[in-house]
């Protein structure tokens, strides 16, 4: 299965949960307000969209309305206030992931 986790900078929870979940799934991550935001590219190669907050889905859903509709996007509601690989983010995400699979 292919997994895209997706956050606002790719820099802290959706490179978090790439890292964690490659093992089980296929993983990509990426940000919506980066250099390289999130592309068309991206999206269709996801069979499911991790993002962190709701509003994350409403902007993909602005950006990319057609595959929105063709895609499950799940949201994990984990605010941004986790650095990259923190212990307490990690627990969180394999509570979360793990208990949507």
């Amino acid at each position: 299965m292919n997994v895209l986790f997706v956050c606002n900078q790719n820099q802290n929870r959706s490179k978090t949960a790439r890292e964690l979940f490659k093992g089980k799934f296929q993983t990509k991550s990426a940000g919506l307000y980066t250099e390289k935001p999130l592309s068309k590219k991206d999206l269709s190669w996801a069979d499911t969209v991790m993002v962190m907050e709701s509003e994350q889905r409403s902007e993909i859903a602005k950006r990319f309305p057609k595959l929105y509709m063709q895609k499950r996007i799940l949201s994990l509601d984990i605010p941004d206030v986790y650095h990259f690989n923190q212990p307490e983010l990690i627990e969180i995400l394999k509570y979360k992931v793990n208990k949507l699979f």
